[in-house]
């Protein structure tokens, strides 16, 4: 979902779209392809790390994007695109995924 997003339009507003690669999406969509190197290998732990790290650009960039947006030109004549959507989507679900990942580590190594 995150390196999807990182594609779609970030942005509406009366200029045009404006795509994610263009700014903070190229950091969500680096931060998408180590996630997917993370979903390759066994050790759970290094698992989720790898998916906590991209919870965490997932979910703060488009953040950043967002705020950064309202300190310019604040609600006024744009609105938030389906990719910024997406990407804070894929990063809440790699952030849960992540959780999951490292209580299963921990149970594993428990028993």
């Amino acid at each position: 979902m995150v390196l999807l997003g990182a594609f779609l339009p970030w942005v509406y507003s009366g200029a045009g779209t404006f795509a994610g690669v263009r700014g903070a999406g190229l950091w969500t969509m680096y931060a998408a392809v180590l996630g997917v190197a993370g979903a390759i290998i066994r050790p759970y732990r290094i698992a989720a790390v790898h998916a906590f790290v991209l919870a965490a650009v997932a979910v703060a960039m488009p953040v950043w994007q967002v705020v950064h947006l309202l300190s310019k030109v604040g609600f006024a004549g744009w609105m938030p695109g389906v990719g910024l959507v997406l990407t804070v989507g894929g990063g809440v679900l790699a952030g849960f995924a992540g959780l999951t990942l490292w209580r299963t580590a921990r149970t594993e190594q428990a028993g």
